[in-house]
């Protein structure tokens, strides 16, 4: 049977002489209907909002400045994400669990330690193409989620610093092993290296990626003398 949602009636109630056995629809909430490219659709909103917020800063960012730079009503973007936190965190959760997990898909199988650091050091740097934005919000805006929000994203920044650290363990075992600490600098100080690329680098192309994350690793295998 079709509904006259303006009735709550069925279309044969009145073939029927008034009598149907279904019930009215009047007062019911009538869920919407999920578009087919709702996903590209969210994918885009996510990466225009990065850029808003990295430009604007999240506190000054409004949903209807996001709305207009996605090209969208205000209306429609509500429809994905019910506030501008929501939004916050979707970029973020979105950026880090995708990002963890591709680096996580770097197991080292069949490498030496440090064969395994410059293919790790590598993905890292083409991971971030394409990502400043997201990079520049995520040292931004995470203090400004909720206390669980926030844990879950660090969560996978912490999944992301013990697989470098294992890697940077097994290459000096005997240095690392007793000394947390240290081992903790190396490791924070390869992120450091990788993580603010994108300040100073004015060369977009994948080589230059390439051959910064062999510079990198050079360095921290053999210090500058080599």
């Amino acid at each position: 049977r079709n509904y006259c949602f303006r009735s709550g009636r069925c279309s044969t109630f009145r073939r029927q002489g008034g009598a149907c056995d279904r019930q009215p629809t009047e007062g019911i909430a009538v869920a919407r209907t999920i578009a087919k490219d709702y996903d590209e659709k969210r994918g885009q909103i996510l990466k225009t909002a990065a850029k808003v917020f990295a430009e604007s800063g999240f506190d000054r960012a409004s949903m209807s400045q996001l709305a207009k730079a996605c090209n969208i009503s205000k209306a429609n973007i509500y429809h994905y994400y019910d506030s501008k936190d929501a939004l916050l965190f979707g970029v973020l959760d979105t950026y880090l669990r995708e990002l963890r997990d591709r680096l996580m898909n770097v197991n080292g199988a069949g490498l030496t330690p440090a064969d395994h650091l410059r293919e790790l050091v590598n993905e890292v740097l083409m991971a971030y193409h394409g990502a400043d934005d997201e990079h520049r919000v995520q040292a931004a805006g995470i203090s400004s989620l909720t206390a669980e929000q926030q844990k879950m994203l660090r969560g996978y920044q912490r999944d992301m610093v013990e697989q470098m650290s294992d890697i940077v363990k097994a290459i000096t075992p005997a240095k690392y092993t007793q000394n947390p600490q240290r081992l903790l600098e190396t490791t924070m100080s390869i992120y450091g290296m990788l993580n603010w690329y994108y300040m100073w680098n004015r060369d977009p192309s994948e080589e230059a990626r390439i051959n910064y994350a062999k510079t990198v690793t050079d360095l921290v295998l053999n210090g500058i003398k080599d």
